[in-house]
Protein backbone atom coordinates (compact mmCIF):
# COMPACT_ATOMS: atom_id res chain seq x y z
CA UNK A 1 0.00 0.00 0.00
CA UNK A 2 2.83 2.02 0.60
CA UNK A 3 4.15 1.68 -3.19
CA UNK A 4 0.80 2.39 -4.18
CA UNK A 5 0.12 5.71 -2.31
CA UNK A 6 3.58 6.93 -3.32
CA UNK A 7 2.78 6.15 -7.05
CA UNK A 8 -1.15 7.98 -7.20
CA UNK A 9 1.10 10.73 -5.16
CA UNK A 10 3.28 10.64 -8.33
CA UNK A 11 0.79 10.67 -10.80
CA UNK A 12 -1.32 13.54 -9.19
CA UNK A 13 1.94 15.54 -8.73
CA UNK A 14 2.76 15.54 -12.71
CA UNK A 15 -0.58 15.68 -13.64
CA UNK A 16 -1.74 18.62 -10.88
CA UNK A 17 -1.19 21.72 -13.82
CA UNK A 18 -3.75 19.61 -16.02
CA UNK A 19 -6.11 19.30 -12.80
CA UNK A 20 -6.01 22.97 -11.75
CA UNK A 21 -6.86 23.92 -15.55
CA UNK A 22 -9.73 21.66 -15.12
CA UNK A 23 -11.02 22.78 -11.57
CA UNK A 24 -10.71 26.17 -13.10
CA UNK A 25 -12.66 25.82 -16.02
CA UNK A 26 -14.84 22.98 -15.63
CA UNK A 27 -18.12 22.48 -13.34
CA UNK A 28 -18.03 19.03 -13.20
CA UNK A 29 -14.61 18.80 -11.69
CA UNK A 30 -14.93 21.13 -9.07
CA UNK A 31 -18.69 19.49 -8.11
CA UNK A 32 -18.16 17.66 -4.84
CA UNK A 33 -14.43 18.48 -4.62
CA UNK A 34 -14.50 18.32 -1.10
CA UNK A 35 -16.66 14.94 -0.86
CA UNK A 36 -13.81 13.45 -2.90
CA UNK A 37 -11.43 14.47 -0.68
CA UNK A 38 -12.79 13.03 2.57
CA UNK A 39 -14.80 15.78 3.55
CA UNK A 40 -18.01 13.82 4.48
CA UNK A 41 -21.67 15.75 3.72
CA UNK A 42 -23.53 16.96 6.69
CA UNK A 43 -26.39 15.64 5.24
CA UNK A 44 -25.06 12.02 5.55
CA UNK A 45 -24.67 12.52 9.48
CA UNK A 46 -27.57 14.47 10.47
CA UNK A 47 -30.23 12.08 8.55
CA UNK A 48 -30.84 11.09 12.07
CA UNK A 49 -30.66 7.38 10.75
CA UNK A 50 -29.05 5.26 13.30
CA UNK A 51 -29.75 1.85 10.90
CA UNK A 52 -26.29 0.00 9.98
CA UNK A 53 -25.17 1.28 6.21
CA UNK A 54 -24.90 -0.73 3.28
CA UNK A 55 -22.77 1.24 0.74
CA UNK A 56 -23.65 0.97 -2.67
CA UNK A 57 -20.96 2.29 -5.12
CA UNK A 58 -22.02 3.17 -9.01
CA UNK A 59 -19.36 5.37 -10.88
CA UNK A 60 -21.69 7.26 -13.71
CA UNK A 61 -25.16 7.07 -15.05
CA UNK A 62 -25.44 3.80 -16.91
CA UNK A 63 -24.18 1.77 -13.21
CA UNK A 64 -26.42 4.22 -11.17
CA UNK A 65 -29.78 2.90 -13.18
CA UNK A 66 -28.23 -0.81 -13.48
CA UNK A 67 -28.62 -0.47 -9.13
CA UNK A 68 -31.72 1.08 -9.28
CA UNK A 69 -33.46 -2.10 -8.48
CA UNK A 70 -30.49 -3.51 -6.30
CA UNK A 71 -31.32 -0.44 -3.94
CA UNK A 72 -35.21 -0.67 -4.29
CA UNK A 73 -35.15 -4.16 -3.35
CA UNK A 74 -32.43 -3.97 -0.48
CA UNK A 75 -35.00 -1.05 0.97
CA UNK A 76 -37.35 -3.14 1.05
CA UNK A 77 -35.83 -6.72 2.26
CA UNK A 78 -33.37 -5.19 4.24
CA UNK A 79 -35.54 -2.27 5.79
CA UNK A 80 -33.15 -2.59 8.94
CA UNK A 81 -30.17 -1.52 7.06
CA UNK A 82 -29.34 2.01 5.27
CA UNK A 83 -28.92 1.91 2.08
CA UNK A 84 -26.07 4.78 1.35
CA UNK A 85 -25.14 5.35 -2.50
CA UNK A 86 -22.25 6.87 -3.44
CA UNK A 87 -21.16 8.65 -7.57
CA UNK A 88 -17.73 9.48 -8.95
CA UNK A 89 -19.31 11.57 -11.70
CA UNK A 90 -21.96 14.76 -11.84
CA UNK A 91 -24.07 13.39 -14.05
CA UNK A 92 -24.37 10.24 -11.81
CA UNK A 93 -24.36 12.05 -9.01
CA UNK A 94 -27.37 14.16 -10.02
CA UNK A 95 -29.68 10.69 -11.43
CA UNK A 96 -28.90 9.24 -8.05
CA UNK A 97 -30.39 11.98 -5.83
CA UNK A 98 -33.15 12.33 -8.25
CA UNK A 99 -33.60 8.10 -7.30
CA UNK A 100 -32.49 7.51 -4.09
CA UNK A 101 -32.99 10.83 -1.98
CA UNK A 102 -30.22 13.66 -1.97
CA UNK A 103 -29.74 12.61 2.11
CA UNK A 104 -28.22 9.28 1.10
CA UNK A 105 -25.94 9.96 -1.98
CA UNK A 106 -22.36 11.75 -2.52
CA UNK A 107 -19.08 11.85 -3.77
CA UNK A 108 -17.10 8.96 -4.00
CA UNK A 109 -13.72 9.39 -2.20
CA UNK A 110 -10.32 9.65 -3.91
CA UNK A 111 -8.12 6.24 -3.28
CA UNK A 112 -5.98 7.49 -0.56
CA UNK A 113 -6.34 7.09 2.92
CA UNK A 114 -7.03 10.53 3.88
CA UNK A 115 -10.42 10.59 2.21
CA UNK A 116 -11.11 6.87 2.48
CA UNK A 117 -10.87 6.54 5.91
CA UNK A 118 -13.28 9.82 7.03
CA UNK A 119 -16.32 7.75 5.53
CA UNK A 120 -15.84 4.35 6.84
CA UNK A 121 -15.26 6.21 10.21
CA UNK A 122 -18.34 8.38 9.84
CA UNK A 123 -20.40 5.15 8.17
CA UNK A 124 -19.30 2.41 9.53
CA UNK A 125 -20.74 0.25 6.55
CA UNK A 126 -21.38 -3.21 7.08
CA UNK A 127 -20.96 -3.90 3.92
CA UNK A 128 -19.40 -1.92 0.66
CA UNK A 129 -21.02 -2.97 -2.95
CA UNK A 130 -18.93 -1.95 -6.03
CA UNK A 131 -20.98 -1.88 -9.52
CA UNK A 132 -18.89 -3.79 -12.26
CA UNK A 133 -15.48 -2.98 -11.87
CA UNK A 134 -14.67 -0.41 -9.27
CA UNK A 135 -11.52 -2.22 -7.36
CA UNK A 136 -10.05 0.80 -5.83
CA UNK A 137 -6.77 -0.51 -3.97
CA UNK A 138 -6.66 1.41 -0.83
CA UNK A 139 -10.65 1.64 -0.69
CA UNK A 140 -10.40 -2.02 -0.74
CA UNK A 141 -7.23 -2.53 1.81
CA UNK A 142 -8.71 -0.02 4.42
CA UNK A 143 -12.36 -2.21 4.44
CA UNK A 144 -10.07 -5.04 4.86
CA UNK A 145 -8.12 -3.87 8.13
CA UNK A 146 -12.01 -2.43 9.33
CA UNK A 147 -13.17 -6.24 8.63
CA UNK A 148 -15.96 -5.01 6.68
CA UNK A 149 -16.50 -7.06 3.28
CA UNK A 150 -16.72 -5.87 0.13
CA UNK A 151 -18.73 -7.56 -2.75
CA UNK A 152 -19.27 -6.77 -6.52
CA UNK A 153 -22.04 -7.09 -8.86
CA UNK A 154 -22.93 -6.71 -12.37
CA UNK A 155 -18.81 -7.34 -12.69
CA UNK A 156 -17.77 -7.54 -16.26
CA UNK A 157 -14.12 -7.74 -18.00
CA UNK A 158 -14.22 -6.27 -21.35
CA UNK A 159 -12.39 -7.17 -24.18
CA UNK A 160 -9.80 -4.63 -24.02
CA UNK A 161 -8.81 -4.04 -20.69
CA UNK A 162 -8.88 -8.50 -20.49
CA UNK A 163 -5.14 -9.01 -21.75
CA UNK A 164 -4.23 -5.29 -19.39
CA UNK A 165 -5.58 -7.40 -16.57
CA UNK A 166 -4.04 -10.72 -17.22
CA UNK A 167 -0.23 -8.80 -17.52
CA UNK A 168 -0.72 -8.09 -13.92
CA UNK A 169 -2.53 -10.99 -12.82
CA UNK A 170 -0.03 -11.39 -9.77
CA UNK A 171 -0.89 -7.70 -8.53
CA UNK A 172 -4.67 -8.38 -9.00
CA UNK A 173 -4.24 -11.75 -7.10
CA UNK A 174 -3.55 -9.83 -4.02
CA UNK A 175 -6.56 -6.97 -4.56
CA UNK A 176 -9.07 -9.30 -5.63
CA UNK A 177 -8.13 -11.38 -2.84
CA UNK A 178 -9.95 -9.03 -0.83
CA UNK A 179 -13.34 -9.55 -2.10
CA UNK A 180 -16.22 -11.89 -0.35
CA UNK A 181 -18.16 -11.69 -3.43
CA UNK A 182 -18.10 -11.54 -6.90
CA UNK A 183 -21.58 -11.65 -9.04
CA UNK A 184 -20.57 -11.49 -12.53
CA UNK A 185 -22.85 -10.86 -15.79
CA UNK A 186 -21.81 -13.60 -17.79
CA UNK A 187 -20.04 -17.17 -17.75
CA UNK A 188 -17.23 -15.50 -19.48
CA UNK A 189 -16.85 -12.92 -17.04
CA UNK A 190 -16.76 -15.56 -14.53
CA UNK A 191 -13.92 -17.55 -16.32
CA UNK A 192 -12.01 -13.91 -16.77
CA UNK A 193 -12.26 -12.70 -13.44
CA UNK A 194 -11.08 -16.09 -11.84
CA UNK A 195 -7.77 -15.97 -14.42
CA UNK A 196 -6.99 -12.37 -13.13
CA UNK A 197 -6.66 -13.54 -9.92
CA UNK A 198 -10.23 -13.27 -8.09
CA UNK A 199 -10.78 -16.33 -5.86
CA UNK A 200 -12.71 -18.78 -7.70
CA UNK A 201 -14.88 -19.79 -4.77
CA UNK A 202 -16.34 -16.11 -4.32
CA UNK A 203 -17.25 -15.89 -8.16
CA UNK A 204 -20.31 -16.58 -9.46
CA UNK A 205 -22.64 -16.09 -12.37
CA UNK A 206 -25.52 -13.32 -11.17
CA UNK A 207 -26.26 -11.92 -14.53
CA UNK A 208 -26.94 -9.10 -15.70
CA UNK A 209 -28.86 -6.36 -13.66
CA UNK A 210 -29.46 -4.46 -16.16
CA UNK A 211 -31.77 -6.96 -17.89
CA UNK A 212 -34.00 -6.01 -14.77
CA UNK A 213 -34.15 -2.24 -15.10
CA UNK A 214 -38.08 -1.40 -16.37
CA UNK A 215 -37.68 2.56 -17.75
CA UNK A 216 -41.49 4.21 -16.85
CA UNK A 217 -43.33 3.93 -20.14
CA UNK A 218 -45.51 7.39 -19.33
CA UNK A 219 -42.36 9.54 -18.11
CA UNK A 220 -43.64 13.35 -18.98
CA UNK A 221 -41.30 13.52 -21.96
CA UNK A 222 -42.87 10.63 -23.62
CA UNK A 223 -46.30 11.25 -23.10
CA UNK A 224 -45.29 14.88 -24.82
CA UNK A 225 -43.30 13.05 -27.54
CA UNK A 226 -46.63 10.83 -28.37
CA UNK A 227 -49.06 13.80 -28.53
CA UNK A 228 -46.59 15.88 -30.98
CA UNK A 229 -46.19 12.98 -33.31
CA UNK A 230 -49.52 13.35 -35.91
CA UNK A 231 -50.92 10.48 -37.05
CA UNK A 232 -48.65 8.43 -39.81
CA UNK A 233 -45.49 9.86 -38.16
CA UNK A 234 -42.48 7.96 -36.91
CA UNK A 235 -39.70 8.41 -34.43
CA UNK A 236 -36.32 7.23 -35.48
CA UNK A 237 -34.66 7.61 -31.71
CA UNK A 238 -30.65 7.69 -31.59
CA UNK A 239 -29.39 7.51 -28.16
CA UNK A 240 -26.39 7.56 -26.38
CA UNK A 241 -24.23 8.77 -29.19
CA UNK A 242 -20.87 9.81 -29.40
CA UNK A 243 -18.32 12.35 -31.13
CA UNK A 244 -18.03 11.11 -34.55
CA UNK A 245 -21.51 9.43 -34.97
CA UNK A 246 -23.56 12.39 -35.23
CA UNK A 247 -21.81 13.56 -38.02
CA UNK A 248 -22.76 9.68 -39.86
CA UNK A 249 -26.18 9.92 -38.78
CA UNK A 250 -26.65 13.48 -39.97
CA UNK A 251 -25.25 12.60 -43.44
CA UNK A 252 -27.67 9.97 -43.40
CA UNK A 253 -30.88 11.65 -42.36
CA UNK A 254 -31.31 13.84 -45.74
CA UNK A 255 -31.04 10.18 -47.77
CA UNK A 256 -33.65 8.77 -45.31
CA UNK A 257 -36.06 11.51 -45.24
CA UNK A 258 -36.73 11.90 -48.74
CA UNK A 259 -37.90 7.95 -48.69
CA UNK A 260 -39.69 8.29 -45.66
CA UNK A 261 -41.07 12.05 -44.98
CA UNK A 262 -42.99 10.06 -41.83
CA UNK A 263 -39.80 10.26 -39.70
CA UNK A 264 -38.66 12.51 -37.16
CA UNK A 265 -35.49 11.99 -35.35
CA UNK A 266 -34.53 12.46 -31.29
CA UNK A 267 -30.85 12.62 -31.47
CA UNK A 268 -29.39 12.06 -27.56
CA UNK A 269 -26.09 12.53 -26.67
CA UNK A 270 -24.58 10.30 -24.26
CA UNK A 271 -22.34 13.12 -22.25
CA UNK A 272 -24.13 16.40 -21.33
CA UNK A 273 -20.93 18.24 -21.66
CA UNK A 274 -20.87 17.74 -25.74
CA UNK A 275 -24.64 19.10 -25.87
CA UNK A 276 -23.28 22.46 -27.17
CA UNK A 277 -21.41 20.86 -29.79
CA UNK A 278 -24.09 18.99 -31.08
CA UNK A 279 -26.25 21.97 -31.27
CA UNK A 280 -23.70 23.64 -33.44
CA UNK A 281 -23.27 20.47 -36.06
CA UNK A 282 -26.64 20.68 -35.91
CA UNK A 283 -26.98 24.20 -36.83
CA UNK A 284 -24.47 23.68 -39.35
CA UNK A 285 -26.50 20.50 -40.70
CA UNK A 286 -29.29 23.14 -42.10
CA UNK A 287 -31.47 20.75 -40.85
CA UNK A 288 -34.57 21.46 -39.35
CA UNK A 289 -34.04 21.31 -35.31
CA UNK A 290 -34.92 21.89 -31.76
CA UNK A 291 -33.57 21.22 -28.30
CA UNK A 292 -35.83 19.35 -25.57
CA UNK A 293 -35.28 22.09 -23.00
CA UNK A 294 -36.46 24.62 -25.85
CA UNK A 295 -39.25 22.43 -26.77
CA UNK A 296 -40.91 22.20 -23.70
CA UNK A 297 -40.90 25.19 -23.15
CA UNK A 298 -43.12 26.21 -25.98
CA UNK A 299 -45.06 24.01 -25.09
CA UNK A 300 -43.95 20.79 -26.85
CA UNK A 301 -45.29 21.71 -30.16
CA UNK A 302 -45.77 19.24 -33.23
CA UNK A 303 -42.63 17.78 -34.50
CA UNK A 304 -42.12 18.84 -38.12
CA UNK A 305 -41.45 16.18 -41.07
CA UNK A 306 -37.61 15.42 -41.21
CA UNK A 307 -36.83 17.39 -37.99
CA UNK A 308 -34.40 16.66 -35.02
CA UNK A 309 -35.05 16.86 -31.68
CA UNK A 310 -31.74 17.20 -29.60
CA UNK A 311 -32.28 15.62 -26.08
CA UNK A 312 -30.52 17.91 -23.58
CA UNK A 313 -31.55 16.51 -20.73
CA UNK A 314 -30.30 13.40 -18.08
CA UNK A 315 -32.34 10.61 -17.23
CA UNK A 316 -35.21 10.61 -19.88
CA UNK A 317 -33.04 8.22 -22.73
CA UNK A 318 -34.20 5.21 -21.36
CA UNK A 319 -38.58 6.34 -21.23
CA UNK A 320 -37.59 7.94 -24.78
CA UNK A 321 -36.92 4.73 -26.25
CA UNK A 322 -40.64 3.53 -25.16
CA UNK A 323 -41.83 5.92 -28.17
CA UNK A 324 -39.80 5.06 -30.75
CA UNK A 325 -40.26 2.92 -34.15
CA UNK A 326 -36.99 1.99 -34.17
CA UNK A 327 -33.89 2.92 -32.34
CA UNK A 328 -30.21 3.18 -32.59
CA UNK A 329 -28.13 2.83 -29.67
CA UNK A 330 -24.50 4.29 -29.95
CA UNK A 331 -20.59 4.01 -28.74
CA UNK A 332 -20.75 1.46 -31.47
CA UNK A 333 -20.04 3.20 -34.99
CA UNK A 334 -17.00 4.39 -33.70
CA UNK A 335 -14.56 1.73 -31.36
CA UNK A 336 -16.07 2.66 -28.28
CA UNK A 337 -17.44 -0.61 -26.85
CA UNK A 338 -21.44 0.23 -27.19
CA UNK A 339 -23.99 1.10 -25.07
CA UNK A 340 -27.05 -0.82 -23.42
CA UNK A 341 -29.66 -1.78 -26.26
CA UNK A 342 -31.89 -3.32 -23.20
CA UNK A 343 -32.91 -0.25 -22.73
CA UNK A 344 -35.15 0.09 -26.28
CA UNK A 345 -35.45 -3.61 -25.76
CA UNK A 346 -37.64 -3.29 -22.89
CA UNK A 347 -40.21 -2.01 -25.24
CA UNK A 348 -40.00 -4.29 -27.82
CA UNK A 349 -38.63 -1.59 -29.97
CA UNK A 350 -36.29 -2.73 -33.07
CA UNK A 351 -32.35 -1.98 -32.27
CA UNK A 352 -29.69 -0.89 -34.30
CA UNK A 353 -26.19 -0.51 -33.59
CA UNK A 354 -22.56 -0.55 -35.42
CA UNK A 355 -20.06 -3.29 -34.77
CA UNK A 356 -18.26 -2.07 -31.95
CA UNK A 357 -20.69 -3.53 -28.65
CA UNK A 358 -17.73 -5.04 -26.79
CA UNK A 359 -19.09 -3.78 -23.68
CA UNK A 360 -22.42 -5.67 -24.26
CA UNK A 361 -20.71 -8.43 -26.11
CA UNK A 362 -23.07 -11.33 -24.12
CA UNK A 363 -26.09 -8.99 -24.28
CA UNK A 364 -25.52 -8.23 -28.17
CA UNK A 365 -24.38 -11.82 -28.59
CA UNK A 366 -28.31 -12.52 -26.99
CA UNK A 367 -30.13 -10.62 -29.52
CA UNK A 368 -28.19 -11.33 -32.55
CA UNK A 369 -29.05 -15.19 -32.12
CA UNK A 370 -32.36 -14.34 -31.96
CA UNK A 371 -32.23 -11.68 -35.24
CA UNK A 372 -33.47 -8.97 -32.50
CA UNK A 373 -30.56 -6.58 -33.75
CA UNK A 374 -29.21 -5.31 -36.75
CA UNK A 375 -25.62 -4.29 -37.13
CA UNK A 376 -25.21 -1.19 -39.07
CA UNK A 377 -21.80 -0.73 -41.16
CA UNK A 378 -20.20 2.84 -40.73
CA UNK A 379 -19.46 3.67 -43.97
CA UNK A 380 -23.42 2.58 -45.19
CA UNK A 381 -25.33 4.23 -42.51
CA UNK A 382 -28.08 5.06 -44.32
CA UNK A 383 -28.55 1.73 -46.55
CA UNK A 384 -28.80 -0.13 -43.37
CA UNK A 385 -31.14 1.86 -41.69
CA UNK A 386 -32.94 1.97 -44.74
CA UNK A 387 -33.26 -1.96 -45.23
CA UNK A 388 -34.97 -2.12 -41.80
CA UNK A 389 -37.23 0.26 -42.58
CA UNK A 390 -38.96 -0.76 -45.53
CA UNK A 391 -39.12 -4.18 -44.39
CA UNK A 392 -42.15 -3.55 -41.75
CA UNK A 393 -42.98 -6.97 -40.77
CA UNK A 394 -39.79 -8.29 -40.41
CA UNK A 395 -39.12 -4.82 -38.38
CA UNK A 396 -41.75 -5.50 -36.26
CA UNK A 397 -40.86 -9.23 -35.78
CA UNK A 398 -37.49 -7.87 -34.40
CA UNK A 399 -38.68 -6.12 -32.22
CA UNK A 400 -41.14 -8.76 -30.40
CA UNK A 401 -38.09 -10.71 -30.57
CA UNK A 402 -36.00 -8.26 -28.56
CA UNK A 403 -38.33 -7.93 -25.79
CA UNK A 404 -38.61 -11.43 -25.82
CA UNK A 405 -34.93 -12.20 -24.77
CA UNK A 406 -35.20 -8.76 -22.31
CA UNK A 407 -37.79 -10.66 -20.17
CA UNK A 408 -36.76 -14.16 -20.71
CA UNK A 409 -32.89 -12.57 -18.58
CA UNK A 410 -34.73 -10.74 -15.45
CA UNK A 411 -33.57 -12.11 -12.14
CA UNK A 412 -30.34 -10.55 -11.60
CA UNK A 413 -31.33 -8.26 -9.00
CA UNK A 414 -33.08 -10.90 -6.90
CA UNK A 415 -30.13 -13.25 -6.94
CA UNK A 416 -27.65 -10.19 -6.04
CA UNK A 417 -30.16 -9.29 -3.12
CA UNK A 418 -30.19 -13.00 -2.30
CA UNK A 419 -26.25 -13.36 -1.94
CA UNK A 420 -25.17 -9.93 -0.50
CA UNK A 421 -27.87 -10.79 2.50
CA UNK A 422 -26.00 -14.22 2.92
CA UNK A 423 -22.61 -12.41 3.21
CA UNK A 424 -24.16 -9.99 5.67
CA UNK A 425 -25.63 -12.53 7.69
CA UNK A 426 -21.87 -14.68 7.36
CA UNK A 427 -20.55 -11.57 9.06
CA UNK A 428 -22.74 -11.45 11.54
CA UNK A 429 -22.32 -14.84 12.38
CA UNK A 430 -18.14 -14.13 12.57
CA UNK A 431 -18.56 -11.43 14.82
Amino acid sequence: MVLYSFAWLVVLGISAPWWLWKLATTDKYRDGLRERLGRVPARLLSAGDTRPVIWIHAVSVGEAIAVSGLVRELRRRAAGYRIVVSTTTKTGQSLARERFGTGDVFYYPLDFAFAVRPYLRALKPQLLVLAETEFWPRMLWECRRSHIPVAVVNARISNRSYPKYLRLRLLWRRILAQLSLVLAQSEEDVLRLQRIGAPAERVRYGGNLKYDVRAVADAPVAVALRAALPAGAELFVCGSTLEGEEQLLLQAWPVLIARHPELRMLLAPRHPERFAAVAELLEQSGISWESRSQWMTRGSQELAPGSILLLDSIGELASVYGVAKVAFVGGSLVPAGGHNPLEPAQFGVPILMGPHYENFREIVDKLRARHAISIVNPVAVSAYIMDVLENPASLTAMGARGGEVFAAQAGATDRAVSALLAVLQMTGERK
